[in-house]
């Protein structure tokens, strides 16, 4: 079953809460080279394709842009976030890859 937009509004408001950060805006748009996008003032943007995702998938994304929030590079910081959020995160994101 595809997720709805206010679906995935809600996944954000629940992960922000629990990373404990603040989104204030939510968008969704068709992107052609990303899946997600956040500013560092907590406009997050997400790619209308994710609404025919996995859940699991859709919640990848959204917990990776939110730690961004937290750690705005890709490093060793980064990924622990990751891994104590979503200790799968990486198989779900080799499946996301797999996918394009």
């Amino acid at each position: 079953m595809n997720a709805s937009r206010e679906d995935l509004k809600g996944t954000v408001v629940q992960w922000a809460d629990r990373i404990g950060v603040k989104v204030r805006e939510i968008h969704l748009r068709q992107m052609e080279r990303k899946w997600a996008s956040i500013s560092m003032k907590g406009r997050l943007t997400l790619n209308t394709d994710l609404l025919n995702l996995p859940e699991a998938l859709t919640e990848y994304v959204i917990v990776h842009e939110l730690v961004h929030l937290l750690v705005p590079n890709h490093g060793k910081l980064f990924k622990s976030f990751m891994s104590a959020y979503l200790p799968d995160w990486e198989e779900r994101q080799d499946r996301l890859r797999s996918l394009y």
